[in-house]
């Protein structure tokens, strides 16, 4: 049985391959590493210094064509039943299945 390719395999290029972590989340036990936005009236990140970290913004994001990509280089589609799944034939070359949770065996 022979695996199947994708048809386009592009490389997904991360623009910030570190996660994203609160302003001196690492000074304070009290505060969580996860994203919030600085909005302090003086502070250096929110202001945009030089030398400070960086701010999320719409330019961190991945490209459209390698967006909801699996490593394999396939789409993903949660299928609930065969009516579904006949659907999928055209696309097998760009869309991978994935058999929801709540199918059964049979």
């Amino acid at each position: 049985m022979t695996t199947v390719k994708p048809l386009f395999r592009e490389k997904k290029v991360k623009k910030h391959p570190r996660m994203w972590h609160r302003h001196q989340a690492d000074r304070f036990k009290r505060m969580a590493r996860s994203w919030r936005r600085p909005k302090g009236i003086d502070n250096r990140v929110r202001r945009q210094f030089k030398g400070q970290m960086v701010m999320p913004s719409i330019g961190f994001g991945t490209k459209k064509t390698t967006r909801h990509v699996n490593p394999a280089g396939f789409k993903e589609f949660i299928v609930h039943n065969s009516k579904e799944l006949e659907v999928l034939l055209m696309q097998s070359r760009t869309i991978a299945a994935v058999i929801h949770h709540a199918v059964s065996t049979k």
